[in-house]
């Protein structure tokens, strides 16, 4: 059955959740990730320990993450300016324990292991799992910004993809269209 704009139900806003996450390079060769989760109900909310009303912040937690070119993570500030109880702020200094921590395969069970359940905070947990996205996009953004000034410096075409994304997902699986693209004389040697 296709469902067409005219005979779509009406439906009514009750929840937003808003999960923004910024990466940066910095001069001290470092990367930062900002990343901050919202919460905000569309209609009044009773919590256990207070009321909210329409287009009130249920959570606005905050983290920065700091971490090197190898994508170990070198520093982690948290912070809770909104949270659904008063004491959701007391797992902000758990996060520090990720320090020394590599973002790569196996990090979500790593991150759960250190803050997971009642080590840490579910919203700041999963917003870190975002982070880490973001910051292999952070390390990306500066291999395409290298292979973009090379390229302009000569005229041979630089492959911005480094090889470890083979196997990452469905566009680059090993037996696939942009893995044979990409490298025509046969995968890289490890």
């Amino acid at each position: 059955m296709t469902t067409t704009a005219d005979d779509s139900p009406d439906r009514i806003l009750l929840h937003t959740r808003e999960i923004i996450c910024k990466g940066y390079q910095r001069s001290d060769g470092l990367f930062d990730i900002e990343g901050r989760l919202q919460d905000l109900t569309n209609e009044p909310t009773d919590l256990p320990f207070h009321h909210l009303g329409p287009g009130g912040t249920i959570h606005d937690m905050r983290l920065v993450m700091t971490f090197d070119a190898d994508m170990v993570i070198r520093h982690v500030t948290a912070q809770t300016a909104t949270g659904a109880s008063p004491f959701c702020a007391g797992a902000a200094p758990a996060y520090s324990a990720l320090v020394g921590l590599t973002i790569a395969s196996g990090f979500k069970q790593k991150l759960k292991a250190i803050v997971g359940g009642a080590n840490g905070c579910t919203h700041m947990t999963e917003l870190l799992e975002r982070m880490a996205s973001t910051a292999m996009q952070t390390i990306f953004s500066t291999y395409r910004t290298e292979a973009t000034r090379r390229r302009a410096a000569s005229a041979q075409r630089e492959i911005a993809v480094r090889p470890w994304v083979i196997g990452t997902c469905h566009a680059y699986r090993e037996d696939g269209e942009a893995v044979k693209l990409l490298w025509p004389q046969g995968l890289p040697k490890s």
